[in-house]
């Protein structure tokens, strides 16, 4: 993997393909090129595609813990300008949507176009105050059991029934390398109350979920879909929250074209 500093934290990251600009945002477990393999393979016809480890996750560096959604937002504004993009196309996942959400607001020249993929304004603005809570509490006390236990208690959660073992497999092994400071940044951040972010989104924005999401239920995307102006919904039958693998073929054609390729 390819790597660049911002602001003193290593930041890596996958790149493959021509073309404008497509930038994936994994979400706070495992790590981009293992996500977004489906996409980096197959996107990458038509679009550079960059899939980042975060601050915290994969070969990237832990920031502190107290980063924040807005340390995370700076950091990616950073990391785009670092690669010399010009408003690319971005595509986050769970924590991964959460973070451009924040972009979007903080830094709105870098954002051409807005995928929320089982994406959450922070747990705080999309999910019941005491389910929140305890999403986060739980991850704080995840993050200093062994790998066994931590993937045993998030990684069913991921994925639907009757997903392909082998899908299952292949998100396993980044499990394990959790980070636990970068860990608990990244919750502590996914925590956070975005919604007042939603109303100022101006780009073209697509959201995608999976109707079998056990963490990012529909009710969170009819939420999403209501509040920002001019967005497009798409629900993936039969998937769960990391759908993007669960049906990438579909997905893949789901972002083709709504990004204009066909």
């Amino acid at each position: 993997m390819d790597s660049v500093d911002v602001d003193g934290l290593r930041v890596a990251y996958e790149r493959a393909g021509r073309g404008p600009p497509l930038v994936l945002l994994h979400g706070y477990v495992g790590d981009g090129p293992t996500t977004w393999r489906h996409q980096i393979d197959t996107l990458s016809d038509d679009f550079t595609v960059i899939a980042w480890d975060a601050p915290g996750a994969g070969a990237s560096s832990d920031p502190p813990e107290s980063f924040g959604m807005a340390g995370y937002a700076d950091c990616l504004a950073q990391f785009v300008a670092a690669l010399c993009f010009d408003r690319p196309h971005l595509a986050g996942v769970s924590f991964g949507g959460a973070m451009v959400i924040e972009l979007a607001r903080r830094h709105p020249a870098v954002v051409r176009t807005l995928t929320l993929v089982s994406a959450y304004a922070g747990w705080r603005g999309s999910l019941p105050p005491d389910v929140a809570e305890a999403r986060l509490e739980q991850a704080m006390q995840l993050s200093v059991l062994s790998p066994d236990d931590f993937v045993a208690t998030l990684l069913p959660t991921m994925f639907a029934e009757g997903t392909p073992q082998e899908a299952i497999d292949a998100f396993d092994a980044p499990m394990r390398a959790f980070h636990p400071q970068g860990f608990r940044a990244m919750a502590r951040a996914a925590a956070e109350d975005l919604r007042d972010a939603l109303p100022a989104i101006r780009v073209p924005t697509l959201l995608v979920y999976g109707d079998r999401d056990v963490r990012a239920p529909l009710a969170v995307a009819v939420h999403l879909h209501a509040a920002i102006v001019g967005s497009r919904l798409v629900v993936l039958p039969g998937v769960g929250h990391v759908c993007n693998i669960e049906a990438p073929d579909l997905f893949n054609a789901t972002i083709r074209e709504f990004l204009g390729v066909t």
